[in-house]
């Protein structure tokens, strides 16, 4: 503990020196007036108004002021606008499984409606509207706005510069549509093959990578006027429970949370991160009660607030996981969650049991008002930093000229040509020869993944034949995927997480027992090379979003060369100890 007492150390004396100098500041005058103004709004507030300011949750709906049963089954009143009324909410959450994003012009008119809601009832304060829009494997915008393929994707590039790129369009379009807070970037650092939920998620195996990464992206966001959110304090890089469905445990030791887990979010901090995230995991090192971070004073208040010196908001991740829930009753957690050092209750699965809890909590003094009105003000303080009060809506009519431009488009293609890394080309069949007059089938995961490939593989003079066999092909499935093999002249077969499929690896295997030449593409996890001990020609794309496919495509065929880097270590299968392809392994032609 001694590495992070003196920085705790160094974090107090550095906060005295800058309270020194902002008081002495020309501007210091001006930022006591906004605290004061803050502080002012709050004291008018009711605590109902306090309360509400402290949750954010989902409605049902394309439009703010449209009822929807689903939203009177869930909470009872009809519409977003109903819902913000009676709970004085601190924001709203945007999903594609809630009906809130359709197409840019639409998901603009809602968050409108939102803030028409939000500024016109109660304390008049504007919302934050957040969704998780990370890139690659998570994204709740879909085209027309820009895609980017992900993290991990963007660690295998390797370059911060891009990075940043992606998250300035990415905060552009987004603050376009009303969306001022993106729950991005993950600064997990993904130290575990087998990780269920995070894997291409994070940047990278590598601390220091991850950490330029992270950086580069929170400014990125922030650039554009979108609150940064990196996430899942203190690092879910290092399990194999998915936090949705268990709690996980992290074993680090200080010093392995020190050197591995924490160095993105103190990168996060020093770039100025308007917020982070918490995780639902157990880390006995920093806290040994057994409580979930999300809970624990220790993590939240001890080292992040503390020691780490992050005085921004700190939202808890979704309160309906079952990680949270397995102390506590849900009428508890967002309690306790408050009590440990959380700003933000996110997602509460019994939103009105959550949110009379929280005021009866406070009306029996259990929680002080004091400590409510602090993370408040944390909230209307990003709120003011984010230009909500001056300005908290959005064109409509301009965002079509700002989604998904040519520009931007043409930059993600550029930025993601550069991600695609060739592992493995024994056999010397890549780069292919165009309108060779040649055949190839195309199978293995995904409809549109192999249907879109087909497709650029006919464009480039081969024949095509697609068969798509699924994430658990069946022996049926196999066996008709390698006669259909024997009648083309080559194979490309896709694989997702392979390497927990043995019916993908025995897909796999049909296929080279084939004879003919076999490229297998990884269009998620690039470990899947461990468990494919016949494959002699291997591509990672981390992404099956559409730009990875057509950046896979120009590299199968030599357009572009296969520039990116392997951003993690790849063991062998059941043998984490030996690696046979290393952080930082690529082939070029």
């Amino acid at each position: 503990m001694r590495t992070l007492r003196t920085r705790r150390m160094w974090t107090l004396l550095l906060a005295c020196a800058l309270a020194v100098a902002v008081a002495l500041a020309p501007g210091a005058s001006a930022d006591r007036d906004e605290g004061d103004r803050l502080m002012r709004k709050i004291d008018r507030m009711s605590l109902e108004e306090k309360v509400g300011q402290m949750f954010m949750t989902y409605a049902y709906g394309t439009d703010a002021d449209q009822a929807d049963d689903r939203n009177r089954a869930e909470y009872g009143v009809g519409s977003h606008r109903e819902l913000i009324e009676r709970y004085h909410l601190g924001g709203i959450i945007y999903f594609a499984w809630s009906d809130n994003v359709q197409n840019p012009r639409q998901i603009a008119r809602l968050s409108n409606g939102i803030q028409r809601a939000a500024t016109s009832s109660g304390a008049q304060i504007p919302a934050l509207i957040s969704t998780d829009q990370e890139q690659g494997l998570v994204v709740r915008v879909t085209e027309p706005a820009t895609q980017f393929p992900g993290n991990m994707a963007l660690g295998a590039a390797r370059d911060p510069r891009l990075a940043g790129s992606a998250a300035e369009i990415t905060g552009k379009e987004l603050r376009a549509m009303g969306i001022n807070q993106n729950f991005a970037p993950v600064a997990d650092v993904n130290v575990n093959p087998e990780n269920p939920v995070i894997g291409v998620r994070s940047f990278s195996s590598n601390p220091d990578l991850a950490s330029s990464l992270t950086e580069a992206q929170v400014r990125g966001y922030q650039r554009e006027h979108v609150a940064s959110t990196s996430k899942h304090f203190p690092g879910h890089g290092d399990t194999n429970v998915d936090s949705h469905t268990g709690l996980p445990v992290i074993d680090h030791t200080v010093e392995e949370l020190e050197s591995i887990d924490l160095p993105p979010f103190e990168a996060a901090i020093g770039a100025g991160v308007e917020s982070i995230m918490t995780a639902h995991i157990v880390v006995p090192a920093l806290d040994d009660s057994g409580r979930p971070a999300t809970l624990s004073r220790p993590i939240l208040t001890g080292l992040l607030r503390r020691q780490m010196g992050f005085d921004g908001v700190v939202v808890t991740d979704a309160l309906d996981m079952q990680g949270v829930r397995e102390m506590f009753g849900d009428d508890r957690v967002p309690v306790e969650a408050i009590k440990a050092g959380a700003d933000l209750m996110l997602m509460p699965p019994e939103f009105e049991v959550a949110y009379s809890a929280v005021l009866e909590a406070v009306r029996s003094g259990e929680i002080s008002e004091r400590r409510i009105d602090r993370s408040v003000y944390r909230l209307l303080r990003l709120k003011e930093r984010l230009g909500l009060f001056e300005q908290p809506f959005v064109k409509e009519s301009r965002v079509d000229r700002v989604v998904g431009t040519p520009s931007h488009l043409e930059t993600a293609d550029e930025i993601t040509e550069r991600t695609v890394t060739l592992v493995k080309n024994d056999a010397r069949t890549l780069p292919l020869r165009p309108g060779t007059g040649r055949s190839a089938l195309v199978t293995g995961w995904g409809v549109t993944t192999t249907a879109t490939l087909g497709a650029q593989v006919r464009e480039r003079g081969l024949a095509a034949e697609v068969r798509e066999t699924g994430a658990a092909p069946s022996d049926a499935a196999i066996a008709e995927a390698g006669g259909a093999a024997e009648r083309n002249d080559l194979v490309i077969v896709v694989t997702n997480r392979a390497w927990s499929s043995p019916a993908q690896q025995k897909l796999v295997a049909e296929l080279v027992d084939s004879g003919k030449p076999v490229i297998v593409a990884a269009v998620r996890d690039p470990y899947d090379i461990a468990h494919l001990p016949g494959a002699d020609t291997y591509v990672a794309t981390y992404s099956y979003a559409g730009v990875s496919v057509r950046a896979l495509a120009k590299t199968l065929f030599g357009e572009v060369n296969p520039v990116g880097r392997l951003p993690v270590d790849i063991p062998a299968a059941g043998d984490p100890g030996t690696i046979l392809y290393p952080f930082g392994h690529g082939l070029g032609y």
